[in-house]
């Protein structure tokens, strides 16, 4: 190449890369669209989704997302904010329509518990056999810690349909719309959805029944003190605590 050809060459080549870079964001949503059950959510969905966020002051386009799930109440919360804002807003609750297992965390494959701590979304699967599905990164931290080594288990999901051996199911008609909600934060480049996973609502009545009940367990007791205090943070400031993993398996929150 000629070296007065050299930096055209190079300018042209920037352009390229921030071009890509630019779009990157938008090629997850296309990339998620290519499959049939998507583009179905999105059809049955994305009108009202939009308008929905609207009535609570949110463009789709800004929106960030973060969801709490209770064993106990078998719900799951969907909160939502604007990236411009740090406040969070409950936009919905859905049922969670099946659960195994008891109160407790997952501390090893085959034992049928739901996991309890801080978790995220680390994957889509638009294909799944139980119709579209989203995994939380169990095992974490805390569980690598506190689990049964080299025998953890995984594949922890929230997806459609309506059976569970530890994941958490919505029925094919709302995993639809959550997945729609979860693809537009991700695909608005909210690279980390958070997901915690409470043994109950950790309202100061039940931490005192939850205390009582299970007074003889400091593995249960030292989790749920964690979360309890994750939970108050959030209440209160409608904020996320900053999370953090000891070396003992329990968590720092902030």
């Amino acid at each position: 190449m000629k070296k007065r050809f050299l930096p055209r060459f190079i300018f042209l080549v920037a352009l390229l890369f921030l071009a890509n870079f630019s779009n990157g964001q938008s090629d997850f949503k296309a990339d998620q669209k290519r499959y049939p059950r998507v583009r179905t959510a999105y059809s049955e969905n994305y009108d009202q989704i939009k308008r929905d966020l609207e009535l609570v002051g949110i463009e789709i386009d800004q929106l960030e997302v973060y969801l709490r799930i209770f064993k106990y109440e078998k719900e799951l919360e969907l909160w939502v904010r604007d990236q411009s804002s740090g406040v969070f807003q409950k936009l919905k609750t859905y049922t969670v329509c099946a659960t195994s297992g008891a109160l407790g965390p997952k501390r090893e494959q085959g034992d049928r518990q739901i996991p309890e701590g801080y978790y995220h979304i680390n994957r889509f699967n638009p294909s799944s056999n139980y119709y579209l599905s989203m995994g939380i990164n169990y095992p974490n931290g805390s569980d690598r810690t506190l689990g049964v080594q080299h025998n953890l288990g995984g594949a922890i999901f929230i997806h459609g349909d309506c059976v569970t051996i530890g994941c958490i199911p919505l029925t094919d008609e709302w995993i639809k719309e959550l997945y729609v909600y979860c693809v537009e934060a991700k695909n608005n480049g909210q690279q980390t959805i958070p997901v915690t996973l409470f043994p109950a609502r950790l309202t100061d009545a039940k931490w005192r029944i939850l205390k009582h009940e299970f007074k003889s367990s400091n593995e249960y007791i030292n989790l749920w003190s964690d979360l309890k205090k994750g939970f108050d943070l959030f209440n209160a400031s409608k904020t996320l605590p900053t999370i953090r993993f000891l070396e003992s398996g329990r968590y720092a929150v902030e």
